[in-house]
């Protein structure tokens, strides 16, 4: 199994499991391997780092943990963000996983009905339908004509990942 760092042309960063190099290269060629928040099948890989060079001294070990300064947050959900020095894409990926990971909980946790989102949204706030949370597609107008009434609604961004099936 090879697992590489991969980012669009948007720098989306993410990772991609492959049986081998050639399942890689073959899935870039045919345009198989795409961004899962853009869609984009610009993908480029980028450096890793799998092994970790040993110091032989001590010394140049405390050289290393002093050079850049460490500094931990602690998000809501109890994760440990640690950010050494003024680079963010750990930060960015993080964040870019948080955001997924909550998408695929509100995607599982609620109902698509599709076009017909108004409609059943008027019906659900009217006790017409059962109470329970829903998604699906509307205009800007219709959306506008549902907070007109009371309704609360939310636009959420339509990813490329969440079209067709949960990832």
């Amino acid at each position: 199994m090879k697992v590489y760092n991969l980012s669009c042309p948007l720098d989306h960063r993410f990772e991609g499991w492959f049986a081998s190099e050639e399942d890689c290269l073959s899935q870039q060629a045919n345009g198989i391997l795409a961004c899962p928040l853009c869609d984009s099948t610009e993908i480029t890989r980028m450096p890793s780092a799998p092994h970790i060079a040993k110091s032989s001294s001590s010394q140049s070990m405390e050289l290393a943990n002093t050079a850049q300064p460490q500094v931990q947050q602690v998000s809501p959900s109890g994760d440990v963000v640690a950010l050494a020095g003024s680079d963010h894409s750990q930060l960015e990926a993080q964040v870019q996983a948080a955001f997924l990971k909550g998408m695929r909980e509100l995607m599982g946790r609620s109902e698509d009905v599709g076009s017909a989102f108004a409609e059943e949204a008027r019906r659900i706030h009217y006790k017409e339908s059962p109470e329970r949370s829903i998604r699906g597609q509307t205009t800007l107008d219709e959306a506008e004509a549902l907070r007109d009434e009371g309704i609360e609604v939310m636009a959420m961004p339509l990813l490329p990942a969440f079209k067709d099936t949960l990832q």
